[in-house]
């Protein structure tokens, strides 16, 4: 779509308002509100201006003014406001030099399609993230200087299969056991249904919808692949219609990774391939049936993996979910079925075009636009440098031996050691000016001050319970 264009739908559909959107530096959408006739061709040039001091991780107050700059090819009609409303993902520009903001996370996705480009490796990475979510009936939480609790309720959770509820009628989903019933015990199916037509409205294709796992309501809706930039915006407008169609139905859904204790927790595994001139660069007559240029992306993969962490897995709550001796993939190894490995080829078809990696371990507290940025740059690489990955892991990890098993490299235990290892090995995500040295460092300080030291300041309920009495 052109700028041309979006104006010729704003007055095709009646627009009223026209909502400019962007991504803070953790990963938040924010956004601010014109009149649809404020909105001209000089608009999509020119830019609007913005205090970018108040976003989290951004300028200081002495250097605030910003510019949004909208993007045409974004337009979608928002399905939840009360009057028409047409919403465009912009990008941040210096309001002085025009440049694009070092920090704008789309900035730095654009900015790796490029690199990728120049390299002449290849011209399109295509990225397919699979979102898992929980949708509860409520959620109270606080933490004051003589307090700290959360209360999570979902009506299917396995622990309310004795709640007096006038009738309880049974059909709870056991835990583990929610892949994947059909309803009742799916209580879920119709909301999940509301939202996939909705993303299908906001220009999102899909391909499936269903309950995941876990008890209390974990779901998953299976968006088609795209490339980086585009699949960035499109994991946006996902989020934002999960969390208000849940609203809508006077639920909440969440991206947390680890929100219920003893239950899968939710992750974004990520589907990648890289192609130039139409051919998928990955198809080969190697293992699982890759190319050498494959290989060498896993390799680059697994090699930057723990550095990789620091953004895939960027909360204290995803390393509740990246424990050893469960299913998650903390095995920095690479298999073609075994699940527990941190790279999965999937074998569904032996196409050579559908021949792609899968990151097992992001999840979706992630901000999109840094992991598919850095993931691309840790396959560019392995590429470049020809890294090799060792042997592949196709054993059941929980049949190897102790001593077999101490020698396969495993993902940080904490977000800690996740910044730790960023810090120590980052020059890769620096080539080509993709992520600058102030991004990672900005991103390194504020998750440690805002984030890693916020949690250590603070008793756990459960140390009342194991240390009171001492």
């Amino acid at each position: 779509m052109t700028p041309k264009e979006v104006l010729a739908l704003v007055r095709e559909k009646d627009v009223k308002a026209v909502d400019l959107r962007f991504m803070d530096f953790p990963g938040l959408w924010q956004h601010f509100t014109i009149p649809s006739e404020a909105l001209s061709e000089s608009t999509f040039e020119e830019g609007l201006g913005f205090d970018g001091s108040s976003i989290r991780g951004w300028v200081a107050i002495n250097e605030s003014d910003m510019l949004v700059l909208p993007q045409a090819e974004t337009a979608f009609i928002d399905p939840f406001f009360a009057d028409t409303t047409l919403t465009l993902i912009c990008n941040i520009q210096d309001p002085l030099t025009k440049e694009d903001y070092s920090r704008d996370p789309r900035n730095v996705a654009r900015k790796a399609e490029n690199y990728m480009k120049s390299t002449g490796i290849a011209d399109v990475a295509y990225f397919g993230p699979e979102l898992e979510f929980f949708v509860f009936d409520s959620v109270r939480f606080d933490q004051t200087q003589n307090s700290g609790y959360y209360f999570i309720d979902s009506a299917e959770g396995a622990w309310n299969m004795g709640r007096e509820e006038n009738p309880n009628l049974g059909y709870k989903i056991r835990y583990k056991e929610g892949y994947f019933p059909v309803p009742p015990a799916d209580s879920l199916h119709d909301l999940r249904t509301k939202m996939m037509r909705l993303m299908i409205e906001c220009g999102i294709p899909i391909e499936a919808q269903h309950h995941e796992v876990a008890t209390g309501g974990q779901c998953e809706i299976d968006m088609r692949f795209s490339p980086l930039v585009d699949m960035a915006d499109r994991v946006l407008k996902y989020k934002y219609v999960v969390k208000n169609v849940a609203k809508m139905h006077g639920r909440t859904a969440t991206f947390m990774p680890k929100p219920l204790f003893q239950d899968n927790g939710s992750g974004m595994h990520v589907h990648t391939s890289l192609w130039k001139n139409g051919v998928n660069l990955f198809a080969g007559s190697g293992y699982a049936g890759l190319s050498d240029m494959g290989i060498h992306a896993i390799g680059g993969l697994l090699k930057h993996a723990p550095a990789l962490c620091a953004f895939t897995n960027p909360t204290t709550n995803s390393y509740k979910r990246l424990v050893p001796g469960y299913e998650a993939p903390v095995n920095l190894a690479y298999s073609r079925r075994n699940r527990s490995a941190s790279v999965r080829i999937p074998v569904y078809s032996p196409s050579p075009k559908a021949k792609r990696l899968e990151f097992r371990c992001p999840d979706g507290s992630s901000n999109p636009y840094l992991v598919f940025a850095a993931m691309l740059m840790a396959m560019l690489d392995g590429i470049k440098n020809k890294i090799k990955p060792g042997d592949p892991l196709d054993k059941d990890i929980y049949d190897l031996e102790p001593e077999e098993l101490a020698t396969v490299p495993k993902t940080p235990a904490s977000l800690e050691e996740a910044l730790d290892r960023l810090e120590a090995d980052h020059e890769f995500l620096l080539q080509g000016d993709v992520f600058t040295a102030d991004v990672i460092s900005t991103w390194i300080w504020y998750k440690r001050e805002k984030e890693v030291d916020a949690i250590r300041l603070r008793p756990h309920p459960y140390e009342f319970y194991m240390y009171y009495d001492m």
